[in-house]
């Protein structure tokens, strides 16, 4: 069964930054999360020093940051580059 998502207004600011060909990379990446937030190529974790804050990979560079709210919604937090992860 498929999480819902939605996103948050910092994700699609920071989104909209992006380069056309990044954005389609964290759509596909956004397709497995939602389907299993835990799959391998996501290489999940949980944020040190945030409590409820996931991050996943898109690629060696861009990462989202995403968080549950209940149990099958997921909310798109922020993406970005790497650097975004130390403001946690």
């Amino acid at each position: 069964m498929k999480y819902k998502y939605t996103f948050t207004k910092r994700f699609e600011k920071s989104y909209v930054k992006l380069s056309p060909e990044t954005r389609r990379l964290i759509r596909k990446k956004i397709e497995i999360l939602i389907t299993n937030p835990l799959h391998p190529s996501l290489r999940t974790k949980r944020i040190q020093g945030a409590e409820d804050l996931f991050e996943c990979s898109v690629n060696m560079d861009i990462r989202i940051i995403w968080y549950y709210d209940g149990p099958m919604m997921i909310i798109l937090f922020d993406v970005g580059h790497h650097d975004i992860l130390k403001q946690f």
